[in-house]
């Protein structure tokens, strides 16, 4: 799902980069780096979760992730609230700021498309936070191993870096403005 859903934000990107603009460009950029921040999170997660066979991992295997390993768990509720684009997440402000670029130079219908699909991912970002808490684990679920320093620290400053762009964007929005008056 994290990757088909790649595409989706690549799509996000591409309505930034139509207008055109240096709000878009900027736009563009604000939301490359929230988006690396909260991707290369979520999929540390994942990666943890399916352990070191490299399992295929479905939307079941995250029932009851909240009880069995809730540091994990809250670390990617924070990635996939940022995702789905909710306040105080990067992932927020770099949806707002392409989709301002995107009324500005007049794309409403881009702009109107840009939300709906986001309404839609949220839709399945949602179940997996259902299943993280509101689900019993399976049978089949893998037993909680212990969280090494580098994989907390994998988890950890990404996890600030998505909220740190959701509290204070104008720090990287700012740099993003700057450079992309010198793209053009």
């Amino acid at each position: 799902m994290l990757a088909y859903s790649s595409i989706a934000h690549a799509g996000y990107v591409m309505v930034a980069l139509t207008t055109g603009s240096d709000s878009g460009i900027a736009a563009a950029m604000f939301y490359l780096a929230a988006y690396s921040c909260m991707n290369v999170g979520a999929f540390a997660v994942v990666s943890h979760l399916s352990g070191k066979d490299e399992r295929y991992q479905s939307i079941e295997d995250f029932a009851g992730l909240g009880q069995k390993q809730p540091f994990v768990a809250a670390m990617l509720t924070i990635f996939l609230l940022s995702l789905i684009g909710v306040p105080l997440t990067g992932g927020f402000f770099g949806k707002f700021y392409i989709f301002k670029a995107a009324l500005e130079s007049n794309l409403v219908w881009l702009t109107v498309l840009g939300l709906l699909t986001s309404a839609v991912a949220a839709y399945y970002y949602l179940r997996i936070l259902v299943m993280m808490y509101f689900r019993e684990p399976g049978d089949a679920a893998p037993a909680a191993e212990p969280l090494t320093p580098a994989f907390s620290a994998a988890l950890i400053l990404p996890a600030i870096g998505t909220l740190v762009l959701g509290i204070f964007p104008g720090w990287v929005l700012d740099f993003a403005g700057r450079a992309a008056s010198l793209v053009r």
